[in-house]
């Protein structure tokens, strides 16, 4: 049986982000608009542990990812975050590992005997820390995901055509490679590959994408390209992005989590907890202290 996801068209809408205590003037790419909508969330995780072998990577893990914001995972090296990043789609079942708890995505315990793991990917999209497009041609690597889950009869010229316009466009890559489609999309600059790996996954109209530090490989220029995009993809998308960048998760999050040796020691909106942490393992890392 199949993962029981709404589809994105159904949806309800996403909620608003939590209320941020201002703080000093922000010099960052401009948001977009607030969405409007009751709250809700997407991901919900209770009790989540995991182990490596003998080693425990995630400690009873509870944590709530508001719907249609971005919401930031921040940390020292080896706290969890990325672990707790592709537990959310159970691409971490590509190794030895166990898990106990849940992960309720979109309502749904991930875990539950009738999830589907090709459903699941399609609602929950990830992009990794390098970027990875196919070695094919630019085309074929916005459709790659279509040929695979839909029906052969969805796929005509047209509506394949359709949907590379519309999710290069999506990303802002439309203009730059519309007259270049066949080109080997390994040949485009590292920014545009990230973009392509975004556009990738729009045709399957995912609910959520999960980034795991998106921007370490660019330049300065490649990494404003691709906050501004996920600025812009904000209330459409549920978007949690893992960053080691104190300053790119002030810049584009919504909501903050913070980890250290596993465990989730404190959430909350991303001013606040850059202002006003609760914690104090949270102010010394914030300060520079270790990380």
């Amino acid at each position: 049986m199949s993962l029981n996801l709404p589809s994105r068209d159904a949806a309800a809408p996403p909620c608003n982000a939590a209320t941020l205590v201002p703080g000093a003037p922000y010099e960052g790419p401009t948001r977009a608009p607030e969405s409007t909508g009751s709250p809700e969330f997407s991901i919900r995780t209770r009790g989540l542990n995991l182990w490596y072998g003998d080693f425990q990577a995630l400690i009873d893990v509870d944590v709530d990812i508001r719907a249609g914001i971005i919401t930031g995972l921040i940390g020292p090296s080896g706290c969890g975050k990325t672990t707790l990043l592709r537990s959310i789609n159970r691409i971490n079942e590509r190794y030895n590992v166990r898990t106990t708890g849940e992960i309720v995505v979109l309502g749904k315990n991930v875990y539950d005997p009738d999830v589907s793991l090709p459903e699941l990917r399609r609602a929950v999209g990830m992009v990794f820390q390098r970027p990875n497009p196919l070695p094919i041609s630019i085309y074929e690597n916005v459709v790659f995901g279509l040929r695979l889950h839909s029906p052969r009869t969805a796929l005509s010229r047209p509506a394949l055509d359709d949907a590379v316009e519309r999710a290069l466009a999506e990303v802002g890559l439309w203009d730059d490679v519309k007259r270049r489609l066949g080109m080997r999309a390994t040949a485009l600059q590292l920014e545009q590959q990230q973009k392509l790996c975004i556009a990738r996954l729009l045709p399957l109209k995912p609910d959520i994408i999960l980034m795991d530090e998106p921007c370490s490989a660019l330049d300065v220029e490649g990494t404003r390209a691709i906050e501004n995009l996920m600025l812009t993809l904000r209330g459409r998308y549920t978007m949690v992005i893992v960053t080691h960048n104190m300053a790119q998760a002030r810049r584009v999050s919504d909501e903050c989590l913070y980890m250290l040796l596993g465990e989730l020691v404190e959430a909350g909106p991303t001013e606040q907890l850059f202002l006003y942490p609760r914690d104090p393992r949270t102010s010394e890392y914030i300060e520079g202290h270790y990380g």
